[in-house]
């Protein structure tokens, strides 16, 4: 059994490094079912919605979110709306998802 994405660390990641594998994929998707895969100019990104109460929750997990990719050194696109934030996860140096992708999501998951 592999070790839950959300305790695992960010590695270095650079160009040349493996995107996931078709095969890896749904895998790793099962274990953060409430992550999209999105297509955007060719480049496969995790995205999820967030949904709270006012801006002011909103702004607040935006704020931990950051903090989050600073300790993993691995930064997300963040769009922080009234009500809402939309967290964007890929791996810009090789233009897709990495594991580490995958890895961040679970711990923006666990920041609810």
């Amino acid at each position: 059994m592999t070790e839950q994405l959300s305790v695992q660390k960010c590695e270095a990641c650079q160009v040349g490094a493996p995107q996931v594998s078709d095969e890896e994929l749904p895998e790793l998707l099962s274990q953060i079912p409430d992550w999209i895969p999105e297509v955007r100019d060719g480049v496969m990104m995790l995205e999820r919605e967030y949904k709270f109460k006012n801006y002011k929750l909103s702004w607040a997990f935006a704020n931990k979110v950051s903090e989050l990719a600073e300790e993993e050194f691995h930064h997300p696109a963040i769009l922080l709306e009234w009500g809402k934030v939309k967290i964007t996860w890929w791996t810009h140096a090789i233009k897709g998802l990495h594991r580490n992708d995958f890895i961040c999501a679970a711990k923006t998951d666990k920041l609810l």
